[in-house]
């Protein structure tokens, strides 16, 4: 019995990973599938911060250029670092361009810090502004679909165990 409830959590856990996971912005250029893999870490970033730039299956030099950051070579097999332009504009959204052997493939970059009332980036005199993180931005029909199904999984598999517990006891 040990075993099912193992594999019921191992189930649940891979699920919740699942779904919470952000999904790849990557797109090829001209809307086909590039035969090189490509990354932008982290995808948001504030003005003036360093992202990693990452190639796979690129069998020479590929190059990364964006109008938020100079045109950077990553050598065969490994990643480079651009730094962002300390003037990007905040909230607004680069479009970041891989080239690998003639092909290209396309993905964003996101600047934060996007403000929805004025000043309320403004440096804040004496101390450190506290806020609501990530909770300002809206969110959207299929992450409150997502948490609410993981919810109720939760609670599912609560209350399954609480009365296999009780089944088991009164024998």
């Amino acid at each position: 019995m040990r075993t099912i409830r193992a594999a019921a959590a191992a189930a649940l856990t891979v699920a919740a990973v699942a779904l919470t996971a952000p999904t790849a912005g990557a797109t090829p250029a001209g809307g086909g599938v590039t035969p090189f893999g490509f990354s932008v870490s982290p995808s948001t970033i504030a003005p003036g911060g360093q992202v990693r730039l990452s190639v796979t299956d690129c069998g020479s030099t590929a190059t990364a250029s964006s109008a938020v950051f100079d045109t950077t070579t990553i050598p065969r097999g490994r990643s480079a670092v651009a730094t962002v332009d300390r003037d990007a504009r905040r909230g607004a959204v680069y479009r970041v361009t891989f080239t690998c052997d003639g092909r290209s493939g396309t993905t964003t970059l996101t600047i934060a810090g996007s403000s929805s009332r004025p000043g309320q980036n403004d440096p804040v005199p004496g101390g450190v502004r506290g806020g609501l993180g990530g909770s300002v931005g809206g969110s959207n029909t299929a992450e409150i679909a997502a948490g609410a199904a993981l919810a109720l999984a939760a609670a599912a598999g609560t209350v399954h165990a609480a009365r296999r517990r009780t089944a088991d006891r009164r024998h």
